[in-house]
């Protein structure tokens, strides 16, 4: 990190960033550019582990691509607005990027991660389970295996 004394160095800071962040952006390998897109998530801490959880549809460009190449990496932020400085204006921003690994899970587990991303979301009274059983949906969970954190104003 350019900036050292814009790092976020308390993991749990990092949470706190990326719980406030209502989408991340997903980054997989696509030959020639790479191919980014934005998610909805959930996601938990486990034995001093974070695991994020997506849900999609079982076909399409993203899942081609996981298939391919499970290594992602994700980008999410938060803007807080802007500030006046000595130089003009700048972004008061707080973000996290993270470089995992993305699976597909089943059963349970879909379910786990489909509870975690309606929690995060703020959507209750819906059926968990009804919405892991349609055919259409897949549940994804990338195991993070690096992870950093920046904020403008510390």
């Amino acid at each position: 990190m350019r900036k050292q004394q814009r790092q976020i160095k308390e993991f749990d800071e990092i949470i706190k960033v990326l719980d406030k962040c209502q989408t991340i952006r997903l980054g997989l390998f696509d030959g020639e550019y790479p191919y980014i897109v934005p998610l909805s998530f959930g996601w938990e801490k486990k034995d001093g582990k974070l695991y994020i959880y997506f849900h999609c549809a079982k076909e399409g460009k993203k899942v081609s691509l996981i298939s391919r190449n499970p290594k992602v990496c994700v980008e999410a932020d938060v803007l807080n607005g802007y500030r006046k400085t000595e130089q003009g204006v700048t972004a008061d921003y707080e973000s996290v990027i993270a470089f995992g690994s993305a699976k597909e899970v089943f059963e349970k587990e879909a379910e786990h991660g489909i509870s975690l991303l309606l929690s995060h979301c703020g959507v209750t009274g819906y059926s968990v389970e009804k919405c892991v059983m349609t055919k259409m949906v897949a549940v994804y969970k990338i195991s993070v295996e690096e992870i950093t954190g920046k904020k403008r104003f510390i």
